[in-house]
């Protein structure tokens, strides 16, 4: 098997789907060998005063209001209030439906700064990029330019914020999946940076390891754009599966959260402790697009087909997970017990 040369991924050209395949086992020889040019970035993030921590997490949002995602905002700014949030996590597709053009971008304003004004909302918002976030200028949506519009605003391909109790391993999903470099149809996607694809996967993976084992936080939570686990329209993703998912079991991650899929679901892992949670409900969703009969012995807790999001409340020893609909109603609620380390 040849691997695909990185000419042919920055062309967009089809190539055939066994390139697809012996480039990831390529992937996987590298990511051990390979040196890491940089390191994740860390953001150092306060817990209340009682060590207690709580946040929204959405995805899939940004369409200047439309498709309820304002009615949406408005819930998150209620049910943010409530809980006294410290951040939101935006699980990706930030700008439909095709990123943002430059850091000018009216959509930025639009589809953020003036759908999210609620007080409780005016905190970080600590985001990853989607796939139609790589169809517009990627560098754009990450510069801090953006932040002395909105101050709000934090966007990097992978990173990881630390707090007392939890870190969050922020992972850039899109350029792990085969289709959008081999198959990308009629879109366009901006690989700068990204180029040679194996080189960034490689210190990626190897960055992501280091820094999930060297981590000492009571909870480990993962999010991502893309599901490991779904039954929503997309489906799971299957690099990650290969990928990400043996490094998400072998560092005790308890968490893994994604959009992508316009669904809200809970997912627990069949063969260990691990929350597979899909928030991609900000705006626009798939009604009756779901593939419940396609869940291949997995524990499915929840699966909704409109729109919402979701929150977290912890502490040392608890994690509270609760689902909302576009009316700020509680659809599913589960907590998570360090002390007895099981999902009670």
């Amino acid at each position: 098997m040849v691997v695909a040369m990185a000419a042919s991924m920055a062309s967009g050209s089809r190539t055939k789907p066994m390139l697809g395949l012996s480039f990831c086992l390529t992937v996987a020889i590298c990511a051990f060998f390979a040196p890491s040019c940089a390191k994740l970035t860390t953001i150092e993030h306060p817990v209340k005063n009682d060590r207690s921590l709580s946040f929204l997490v959405v995805g899939d949002w940004g369409r200047r209001g439309s498709y309820n995602q304002s009615a949406v905002a408005f819930q998150m700014g209620r049910i943010g209030e409530k809980l006294d949030i410290d951040f939101i996590v935006s699980t990706g597709d930030n700008f439909y439906d095709n990123g943002l053009t430059s850091v000018h971008d009216p959509a930025f304003r639009e589809s953020f700064t003036h759908v999210y004004t609620a007080n409780s909302l005016q905190k970080p918002w600590y985001s990853v990029l989607g796939n139609h976030d790589y169809r517009g200028n990627v560098e754009a949506q990450l510069s801090p330019i953006l932040q002395t519009f909105d101050k709000r605003w934090s966007c990097m391909r992978s990173f990881v914020v630390k707090t007392e109790l939890l870190d969050i391993f922020f992972v850039d999903t899109t350029p792990f999946v085969d289709k959008y470099f081999l198959e990308p149809e009629e879109h366009t996607y901006d690989w700068e940076g990204i180029q040679p694809r194996k080189i960034y996967l490689s210190n990626l993976i190897k960055d992501l390891k280091s820094e999930m084992r060297n981590s000492t936080a009571k909870w480990k939570f993962v999010a991502g754009h893309h599901a490991i686990k779904s039954l929503g329209h997309h489906g799971e993703t299957t690099e990650l599966v290969k990928f990400l998912l043996p490094l998400i079991k072998e560092n005790d991650i308890d968490v893994y959260m994604n959009g992508h899929d316009h669904c809200l679901e809970h997912i627990t892992s069949i063969d260990g402790s691990i929350q597979y949670l899909t928030s991609g409900g900000g705006s626009k969703a798939w009604r009756g697009d779901l593939r419940p009969e396609e869940h291949n012995g997995e524990n499915v807790k929840f699966l909704y087909d409109g729109q919402g999001f979701m929150s977290v409340e912890m502490n040392e020893r608890d994690a509270l997970i609760m689902f909302y609909d576009v009316d700020g109603k509680v659809l599913h609620d589960w907590k998570i017990s360090k002390q007895l380390f099981s999902a009670v």
